[in-house]
């Protein structure tokens, strides 16, 4: 379930505050940056810079929602999260399609994560250690300290800045350019993370990998396989572009690592089938990655291959090769049948093959018995619609709303649902609420508008409950033009 998104510019919204509980209550002010860090910018404007800088993503090229490679990072950063010290706020994880080694974390507990990271990513620790470190960098409120230290800079704006910070930790390239294009040099300088900052995310993102139970080398091996990519290469990985890499780094980071016991970490199945994953849907193409599979296949002498097998059959799916990615799901969900991976792969078989009812019917006794995880709740609702079940879908994404309110994707499949009810009203209203989340302030009141077009006039709570919303946006767009 993959869906395009609309681009918007990159400076749309950033003096608002993010719709969620507190929606639009007021214009959203940008800290003075005479004071402290944590006075320049308080824990509540750090989460409403966040929330704005996420919309700005969300609505960009690369944005992923893929519910089982959702499901498998947060599982993993939130056990991080659990081990971290000096978290104030709730962390989220997401994932950008780009094949460069790299992630970011930004305000308010953002952590975005490239494919290409977990790609080229040896074992589920190197993966964890980078996620680890980017937790630092939000717990120490690195971003914020860098904020409050171009106070004595007139040449930059704070809207310059954030926007230099989003641009460059998504394409560090085309942020550098835009700092540049606006401020002095040093701001230019201050775009990567300092020395110290890098060596205190080193210290506590370790210290965070070794409590949640993972191998605290693999800190100093992720280092050092960038290090050799910049050894062959002119351009260096993208991660080292925000992450400054000098030579005591990796020496610093190993003997840190030497305080520590070492420790064994059995090999993660859904390590290894989150990576087979990305190969096969989002660093090569379905023919080559079908390639890659087999040859890796027939040269691998380990005696665990369900993730190769896995990613052949993902491969062989998008290129309508039912019948061979049928036997081979057949046999992996015979070993494993509770596997999400596999679950929602079949998923994609039974409703390729013109068997959405089918589909339903296999997810609906998952459903019952975890009835909001991602993955069966909206490959259920998904299969509910290709069947033309729309209550069935409506009732599972309400319930799944309760608990997660702001889920985007389940916000697009239930304005779906509207659509094919012909329930104009509530369609126009989710339809303001999904372009509510991109930023897109004047086109949701336009939808909002025309919600209230498809009101009876007996409906009057509906009535005020869409005018308050109408208002609010307005409010919204209001700001935006202040800017």
């Amino acid at each position: 379930m993959q869906y395009k998104r609309p681009l918007l510019s990159l400076l749309t919204a950033v003096a608002l505050q993010w719709q969620g509980s507190a929606l639009a209550q007021s214009e959203f002010n940008l800290p003075d940056l005479g004071t402290s860090a944590s006075q320049a910018l308080s824990i509540e404007k750090e989460q409403a810079i966040g929330d704005v800088m996420m919309m700005q993503i969300r609505a960009g090229a690369g944005f992923i929602q893929d519910p089982v490679l959702d499901e498998y990072v947060s599982s993993l950063g939130n056990k991080l999260v659990a081990n971290a010290d000096d978290v104030r706020f709730p962390f989220k994880f997401f994932w950008l399609k780009n094949p460069d080694i790299n992630a970011f974390a930004f305000y308010g507990g953002h952590v975005g994560v490239h494919t290409g990271l977990l790609a080229q990513s040896d074992n589920e620790s190197q993966f964890a250690s980078v996620l680890g470190h980017e937790i630092a960098h939000v717990t120490q409120r690195h971003i914020a300290r860098r904020l409050q230290n171009q106070k004595d800079n007139s040449a930059l704006t704070v809207a310059g800045m954030i926007a230099g910070i989003l641009a460059t930790i998504v394409a560090p390239d085309a942020g550098m350019a835009i700092l540049s294009a606006n401020s002095t040099q040093s701001a230019l300088n201050n775009l990567s993370h300092s020395r110290k900052a890098e060596q205190e995310a080193d210290r506590f993102g370790m210290k965070t990998l070794k409590n949640a139970g993972f191998d605290p080398y693999a800190s100093s091996e992720f280092l050092s396989k960038l290090a050799e990519q910049v050894r062959y290469k002119n351009k260096p990985p993208a991660f080292l572009l925000t992450h400054p890499l000098p030579e005591t780094r990796i020496s610093d980071v190993r003997l840190r690592a030497e305080q520590y016991e070492k420790v064994y970490v059995p090999s993660s199945l859904n390590f290894a089938l989150a990576k087979a994953r990305v190969l096969a849907r989002y660093q090569y193409e379905p023919k080559i990655a079908e390639q890659f599979f087999r040859s890796s296949l027939e040269r691998s002498s380990s005696l665990d291959s369900r993730d190769l097998e896995y990613g052949l059959a993902l491969s062989l799916l998008d290129q309508k090769k039912l019948k061979e990615s049928e036997a081979i799901l057949k046999k992996l969900r015979s070993e494993d049948p509770n596997n999400l991976f596999y679950l929602d792969a079949q998923t994609d078989l039974l409703i390729a093959k013109g068997q959405a009812k089918e589909a339903v019917t296999l997810l609906s006794s998952f459903h019952d018995l975890r009835p909001n995880n991602q993955v069966i709740t909206l490959n259920l609702a998904n299969a509910a619609i290709e069947a033309k079940d729309f209550d069935l879908a409506l009732q599972v994404l309400k319930v799944f709303a309760l608990e997660k309110p702001e889920h985007h994707l389940a916000k697009q499949l239930l304005t779906k649902v509207y659509e094919e009810q012909e329930n104009k009203a509530a369609f126009h209203e989710a339809k303001a609420d999904l372009l509510s989340q991109y930023g897109a302030y004047t086109k949701a009141a336009d939808e909002i508008q025309k919600a209230l077009n498809h009101v009876e006039d007996s409906e009057e709570i509906k009535q005020q409950r869409l005018k308050a919303l109408l208002s609010q946006y307005r409010q919204m767009q209001k700001a935006l033009a202040k800017l």
